[in-house]
């Protein structure tokens, strides 16, 4: 007896100094290898417009940042506060969206531009710390990202507590050894002119509205893309909060037999797009996708057209509980 309490102290040691070994490593700082710049965004009036535009529409960032009671009004087109509070349930532990409302205390106000450059580049936090990258901005040009963060630093702020991401022991390992920084795919550009053309397109579906993030399989557990682009098969749920409701991202390629452009044509495709929710607890942001211009959904509609046909039926996209 007194042998086998003497392993299970060391064992129950071993656990312990494991997870305080783990714990330690999820918080690692990257302020070295991915410091702060020193940035100070002057805004005039036409890029707190842009930066509201992108804001409540393709980057849909109020769609993430308000709480969950705002979507109904969100999506009936009220610019609602982002205070926040979104819950991400996740396999690795359940994601909380921070206040972006200027506020000292609970939002960003009290963030340099240089920090929320950094977080919208790299996904580092203003501790250091890399995060989930739900917002998958590394891409987006340097005057979009400063558009947003002058625009969000000009609402009002709002005093609003949310509680801390919670991370399981999963998570905590993936974030020891897997999780980094967001890099862009070599030099962020500069500025990209508003057209609708097939490039601003690709750069809408991908460095800002992130159709290619859901309309492709990813592990849950990592990010990392396991599927064909844009051929659907996402699974977002089962999560309590939506009744545990399931929702599969659908085929979006051209393909004749499983992807939902096949038929669609451009104007078919812009009615969708303006038509808003059908399925419940679709996590596609309707509301914000709604306000895009027409020029914007052309583009869109003209880059996805080009993205190979890939063969993949997904079976069911909304599955309810059983009753």
């Amino acid at each position: 007896m007194k042998k086998l309490l003497i392993v299970l102290s060391l064992l129950a040691v071993l656990i312990v100094g494991f997870y305080m070994i783990i714990d330690g490593l999820s918080r690692k700082s990257f302020n070295e290898t991915h410091p702060v710049p020193d940035l100070k965004v002057s805004a005039d009036s036409a890029m707190l417009e842009h930066g509201r535009y992108l804001v409540y529409g393709p980057a849909h960032c109020a769609h993430c940042h308000s709480p969950i009671e705002n979507i109904a009004a969100l999506e009936a087109g009220e610019e609602v506060d982002m205070t926040g509070g979104f819950e991400f349930a996740i396999p690795i532990g359940t994601i909380v969206t921070p206040n972006i409302t200027p506020d000292k205390e609970t939002g960003i106000g009290s963030l340099t531009d240089g920090q929320l450059y950094r977080m919208m580049r790299h996904n580092v936090r203003s501790d250091g710390q890399a995060c989930i990258d739900f917002m998958p901005f590394f891409n987006m040009s340097e005057r979009d990202i400063e558009c947003v963060i002058a625009y969000i630093k000009s609402r009002k702020p709002l005093e609003k507590e949310n509680k801390e991401s919670e991370y399981n022991m999963l998570g905590k390992v993936i974030r020891s050894f897997v999780l980094k920084p967001s890099e862009p795919n070599g030099e962020p550009i500069d500025f990209i002119a508003r057209d609708s053309s097939v490039a601003y397109g690709k750069y809408l579906s991908e460095s800002v509205a992130n159709c290619k993030g859901c309309h492709t399989n990813r592990d849950l557990k990592t990010g990392e893309f396991i599927g064909e682009p844009y051929a659907g098969g996402f699974q977002f749920g089962p999560d309590v909060s939506t009744n545990n409701w399931t929702f599969t991202s659908p085929n979006i390629t051209t393909d004749p037999t499983t992807g939902m452009l096949a038929n669609w044509n451009e104007q078919q495709f812009i009615a969708r797009m303006r038509g808003g929710r059908v399925h419940q607890y679709s996590p596609m942001p309707w509301g914000p996708f709604s306000r895009l211009s027409e020029d914007d959904l052309k583009a869109v509609y003209r880059y996805l057209v080009t993205v190979p046909p890939v063969t993949q039926t997904v079976t069911s996209v909304a599955i309810a509980p059983e009753s």
